[in-house]
């Protein structure tokens, strides 16, 4: 009853955006906000009509966003079909996140155009959990291979953060369950010649237990800083600059003497992630072109005071790279899409010294963009220091046949590079090469989902060869186990995704607003034919809003249902979470907010061992000047 109450008495967030069909502008609550609806940057690396291409792209706005409440960036991930997670305990835990069955170190996550992988981690892939939703104004989905555009790792697809950008100051602050404070703000500043918005933020929780079987919880805290900005230096010509800093500490649990189960331990990691890009883009009614340098660092240092305050582990990552994109148009409404890049990495360990790499990509995509109709196709060719040549192709295409409806299909090659810890490490093997796979996919849909009326339905398949996985070398001595008595690496895998995606949205009215998600992945081990581990066969996400006429008072809903699937030996089970959430504004500048997640209690694992978070209720103020 306590939840009840606590929903009932909280006043709002920000209303969700209730758009037409093509708005120029939506209000949440007296707050306006350009919406991202219709254009896309992930699908040829320049902005882009979304109608325009054949591939699988779902745009969440800053609207949705701020709707959904909260730090947990997860919540607005699941509001796109293909996507399913998996966390190590509560907020903060490591988070992979999979796009149609793939691992989640085959996805590229791009914030605010910045790669930030982290290259130390053996799988070179991206936390979720130092990813929070303050300051996010728009999340980019792209589902499917494509590497032809985006290089090494966009093999299950793409994910793009960008940060908001305001005129004025706003600040929200919310207070909830273990204990958890997360506060957020943005202010910026425009002219007709320059932009400029920071946003930083604080969150903290005391946490849950990380062993499912623990007593003691495991908090996590987050300090972050980040901003953007942009300024015209003549006719054509702007540079711009953006950053994002992250110093976060999580408490963990392990395996401790006498029984080395899974169990709770005072250990704890520290994290501090560093990115940022600085470039030139120039743009003509025939030409743009964007160059710039960008820059990810990563270090993550692990300790355990049963043995001393000295660190027992640390990893050190950094990725610097050289870019320049285009775009060209061309007569009969053609245009040409083309980059180069190069990109050095560096990897190093408390046991391992420093290596490097260096990756240098070129690639082209020619495109026919008629009334009705476009088709795209292009190439790509990387040059990497380790294990030379690669060559990746794509197409897509999208065609109207009635009125708000088309179809599109898409054919996509990607391709992961070995990381610097499966080459070179202490476990490394110099003979590896990149995972590869060919994705396929076709669909009929109606509007976008930031629309009024919105439906899609998607086909897909993905095939995977060359996949990389730890081999174990206890008892053996001869072949690739030669000097290996701990085990290495080696190109050993294939794998099969495939399945369909339905989503729907409907907004009735400019106060009522549903949405729906829906996808069936099945993704087998090839060698073995079984499914793979942690990949749910299904996944739903109903989401309903209201805005009432007493005041404006918002009502949400969440429903998130996720199947039956395994992990090691382990069968988890499939969960229901249902969220509520209520808004409303006090004042033009005032809102209160509320929610409570996870509303029947109910207790479920997406990794086998560790726990997570039951019924848990959060209230909030936002500001706005």
């Amino acid at each position: 009853m306590k939840y009840l109450f606590l929903l009932g008495c909280s006043l709002a967030v920000v209303s969700p955006a209730w758009a037409q069909e093509k708005p120029d502008e939506i209000i949440i609550a007296d707050l306006r906000i350009t919406p991202p609806t219709e254009i896309t940057v992930i699908a040829t690396g320049s902005s882009q009509r979304i109608d325009q291409t054949g591939q699988s792209i779902a745009i969440i706005g800053a609207g949705e966003i701020a709707s959904l409440q909260g730090p947990d960036i997860t919540r607005v991930l699941e509001r796109a079909p293909g996507v399913t997670f998996t966390r190590n305990g509560g907020l903060g835990g490591f988070t992979g996140v999979r796009l149609r069955g793939s691992e989640a170190e085959q996805v590229l996550v791009l914030v605010d155009g910045v790669r930030v992988a982290d290259v130390a981690s053996p799988g070179g892939g991206t936390d979720f959990g130092n990813l929070l939703a303050g300051g996010l104004g728009k999340v980019e989905v792209l589902r499917g291979s494509n590497s032809v555009v985006w290089g090494s790792q966009a093999m299950g697809g793409v994910i793009a953060l960008t940060s908001r950008e305001v005129q004025g100051v706003e600040a929200s602050a919310e207070y909830g369950a273990h204990d958890s404070f997360d506060g957020s703000a943005v202010a910026g500043l425009a002219g007709d010649h320059y932009a400029l918005s920071l946003n930083g933020g604080y969150s903290r929780s005391d946490g849950i237990s990380q062993a499912a079987t623990g007593t003691e919880a495991d908090g996590f805290r987050q300090w972050r800083i980040g901003g953007r900005g942009r300024l015209d230096l003549a006719e054509g010509l702007s540079a711009s600059v953006t950053g994002r800093y992250a110093d976060s500490r999580l408490e963990i649990d392990g395996f401790p003497a006498p029984n080395f189960s899974f169990a709770d331990t005072p250990e704890y990691q520290t994290t501090r992630d560093i990115s940022g890009r600085a470039g030139l883009r120039y743009a003509s009614d025939s030409l743009t072109l964007d160059g710039g340098f960008a820059l990810s660092d990563t270090r993550r240092t692990y300790y355990d005071p049963t043995f001393g305050p000295a660190a027992n582990y640390a990893t050190y990552g950094r990725s610097e790279r050289a870019d320049l994109t285009g775009h060209l148009a061309l007569p009969s409404s053609l245009a040409l899409d083309f980059g180069a890049d190069s990109e050095w990495s560096r990897f190093s360990t408390l046991f391992d010294p420093e290596v490097t790499a260096r990756l240098s990509s070129g690639h082209a995509l020619l495109g026919y963009y008629g009334d009705g109709v476009t088709l795209a196709g292009g190439v790509r060719v990387d040059d990497h220091s380790r294990f030379g040549t690669h060559w990746t192709f794509g197409a897509n295409g999208s065609v109207a046949i009635a009125e708000g409806w088309r179809v599109r299909a898409s054919f996509g090659q990607g391709f992961k590079a070995p990381t610097l810890f499966q080459l070179l490490s202490n476990y490394g093997n110099t003979r590896l090469v990149p995972e590869q796979s060919d994705s396929y996919d076709i669909g009929i849909e109606k509007g976008d989902r930031n629309g009024a009326l919105h439906f899609a339905v998607t086909a897909f398949r993905r095939d995977s060869r060359n996949l990389i996985d730890f081999v174990s070398c206890f008892g053996v001595t001869t072949g690739i186990c030669t000097g290996r008595p701990f085990g290495t690496y080696d190109n050993v895998g294939k794998a099969r995704a495939e399945g369909v995606e339905v989503e729907a949205d409907a907004k009735p009215s400019e106060r009522f607003a549903v949405h729906a998600a829906y996808s069936f992945t099945k993704a087998v081990n090839r060698l073995t034919g079984k499914d793979l581990a942690r990949r749910p066969r299904h996944a739903l996400t109903l989401a309903a809003d209201w805005r009432s006429p007493l005041h404006d008072l918002t009502l949400g809903a969440d429903l998130l249902l996720v199947g039956d699937s395994f992990d090691s030996t382990k069968r988890i089970d499939g969960h229901a979470l249902v969220t509520l959430r209520a808004s409303l504004p006090v004042t033009e500048q005032f809102d209160l907010f509320g929610r409570i997640e996870n509303v029947a209690n109910s207790r479920y694992e997406s990794v086998a061992g560790y726990g997570t978070e039951g019924r848990a209720g959060y209230v909030g103020v936002r500001a706005r000047f």
